[in-house]
């Protein structure tokens, strides 16, 4: 069962999943690079962010991407929907500071 931002509940088979749901779908990232990858934490855009409606997981240099994905199962209080969001947006920053990421699905790090 999966559980989309408006709280509804999704069974696989029982209706049609959303698409930011589905197995293999992809959302747009919303990650930007940060000019200034030093500020303060309060100091930077959600778009820096892995969870940017939470503000959590910064992803402002490589050693920071590392640390998002291993402690993206840790992150509480965010629904499936934003784990999809935060996992493109890792995927996004890896690209950009050439780390790689082997998994190909947040629920590959939910292991």
């Amino acid at each position: 069962m999966f559980r989309g931002d408006d709280g509804r509940a999704w069974r696989s088979g029982a209706q049609e999943l959303p698409a930011s749901l589905r197995e293999g779908s992809r959302m747009k990232p919303t990650w930007k690079p940060v000019a200034d990858p030093h500020a303060s934490k309060s100091a930077l855009p959600d778009s820096a962010f892995a969870f940017p409606k939470e503000r959590k997981e910064p992803l402002v240099d490589a050693a920071h991407v590392g640390n998002a994905l291993a402690r993206f199962a840790q992150v509480q209080d965010v629904s499936d929907e934003e784990r999809a969001q935060a996992f493109d947006n890792i995927r996004a920053a890896a690209r950009h500071f050439d780390v790689h990421v082997g998994e190909s699905s947040w629920r590959d790090l939910m292991r």
